[in-house]
């Protein structure tokens, strides 16, 4: 039937990508920055938000989507998918919210890690069990 447990997470998680977009594009009109961060500190952290989110976001997806191809079991899957879309959610907010460390980006950080290394360990005891 497709990946639909990817594709929900995947749609969710674009959500909170243009949601982030839009805070960033919104900061820039305000402050008249078109690239860059100028010397916004609010920005800065914003793009930061924004990339992190980026870079974090596509391989974990890919992991996921190849968990789910190999057959996994939804509570599997979904365990993985809420631990990225919890730990980004918190992430951003964090870096929104705070100049310095706070416990929202260490948490989201720590459930961005623990997706990425359970999402890459279920693949691998998936692909040992489906060949052997």
């Amino acid at each position: 039937m497709g990946l639909l447990i990817t594709a929900f997470y995947a749609s969710l998680l674009t959500l909170c990508y243009l949601y982030l977009s839009a805070v960033v594009i919104g900061v820039r009109r305000r402050e008249q920055i078109s690239l860059g961060h100028g010397d916004s500190p609010e920005l800065e952290r914003l793009n930061r938000a924004h990339g992190n989110f980026s870079e974090y976001v596509p391989i974990t997806l890919i992991l996921l989507a190849c968990l789910e191809s190999l057959g996994a079991f939804g509570w599997v899957l979904h365990l993985g998918g809420s631990l990225i879309l919890f730990g980004r959610v918190s992430h951003a907010y964090g870096l929104r919210h705070h100049s310095g460390a706070s416990w929202q980006r260490i948490a989201g950080m720590l459930l961005t890690f623990a997706a990425m290394l359970y999402l890459a360990a279920a693949n691998l005891y998936m692909i040992h069990y489906t060949v052997v």
